[in-house]
């Protein structure tokens, strides 16, 4: 199992949750980004920084992801690239992706550009907030915990 973190975008507040956890629990986490990205000294935690471009970080993270890891991002299209591999996809404010709400959520996605372009809604997202940070770690670990548990059982 390995963690993958589309870090070009990334709330402070879930580098935290995740930086801390998979420390604590030895769980291999690379961060990816166009930009330099700290990180505490541990040897679970690496950070990937690559070419500045359009969707490059999400083209890593796609190329190495599998059904036995966890990728946190903001990006429906990346989560869209995932789900149908089966790997685990949570956005920064807790949310699941899943083969049966993916489809909504790009949907959704595309109608929001749509309204955006033709200037009906202005404004980005909403602020990212400690509930926000709280449901995220608790989809966090119910995650982690889930495919540590599909691990174990396909040793045994």
């Amino acid at each position: 199992m390995k963690v993958w973190v589309d870090a070009d975008a990334c709330p402070v507040g879930v580098k935290d949750v995740v930086v801390k956890a998979c420390h604590r629990q030895a769980i291999d986490t690379v961060f990816v980004a166009n930009k330099v990205i700290t990180l505490p000294l541990s040897p679970y935690l690496t950070a990937v920084q690559v070419e500045k471009g359009a969707d490059i970080a999400d083209q890593y993270i796609v190329e190495r992801a599998d059904k036995n890891d966890l990728v946190i991002t903001q990006d429906i299209l990346l989560a869209a690239l995932l789900v149908p591999k089966e790997v685990t996809v949570i956005d920064p404010r807790g949310h699941v992706f899943t083969e049966e709400n993916i489809g909504e959520r790009v949907s959704i996605r595309a109608l929001m550009t749509d309204l955006r372009d033709s200037g009906d809604i202005t404004g980005g997202p909403k602020q990212y907030t400690d509930k926000d940070k709280h449901r995220f770690a608790s989809a966090f670990d119910r995650a982690v915990t889930k495919l540590k548990n599909a691990a174990a059982a396909r040793k045994d």
